[in-house]
């Protein structure tokens, strides 16, 4: 478990932060900014399960858990025996969840706008958010090796946050729907 007694250290005040491998890197690189979107992410679920109780309450605190574990990942650069991984369990059991709840849901006829509910709302923030996060990881990978699975976490929180959206917007009955061009007055 991790212990820890004094929240400052001053090693940043310079730009940099310290990896699990020991190097330092500035809080500008890929690196980071990945890592940060994904405690973004983790934040917004924070804010709506303020909103949300029962099962899928139980599922967004494993998830914040899975996206510590994913910071943790992000955080390890290259080969460490040991190092915390997600795996790709963890993406089939998302996969597993998103079919559950899409089973019980109407299909869609048309984009969603976000809102609907206020959890439902909450929930597609956090699901725009999650895209950020991934788009930071993809970036990443485009300059370093990264683990395929936490991409792919990332995908899939994606698609589970917007499928949670639908199922507590009344199973989809108060989704508001995209209506292509529907409030022009002109043109």
């Amino acid at each position: 478990m991790v212990k820890l007694t004094k929240i400052y250290t001053r090693t940043g005040d310079t730009g940099t932060t310290g990896l699990v491998d020991g190097s330092r890197r500035s809080k500008a690189e890929p690196r980071m900014v990945a890592i940060g979107e994904v405690d973004e992410a983790n934040s917004a679920i924070g804010v709506a399960l303020l909103s949300i109780e029962g099962t899928l309450h139980e599922q967004l605190t494993r998830i914040q858990n899975d996206l510590f574990d994913l910071g943790a990942d992000l955080a390890t650069p290259g080969e460490i025996e040991g190092a915390l991984r997600i795996l790709p369990e963890q993406v089939a059991r998302l996969e597993a969840e998103i079919d559950a709840m899409n089973a019980t849901l109407s299909p869609l006829t048309s984009f969603i706008l976000p809102g609907g509910t206020s959890a439902a709302a909450h929930l597609h923030l956090a699901r725009a958010i999650a895209r950020r996060a991934e788009r930071a990881g993809v970036a990443l990978g485009e300059q370093e090796a990264i683990n395929p699975s936490a991409l792919a976490y990332l995908n899939r929180l994606s698609d589970w946050l917007f499928v949670a959206a639908r199922a507590v917007n009344q199973n989809g009955a108060s989704d508001v729907l995209w209506v292509p061009g529907g409030v022009r007055t002109t043109r």
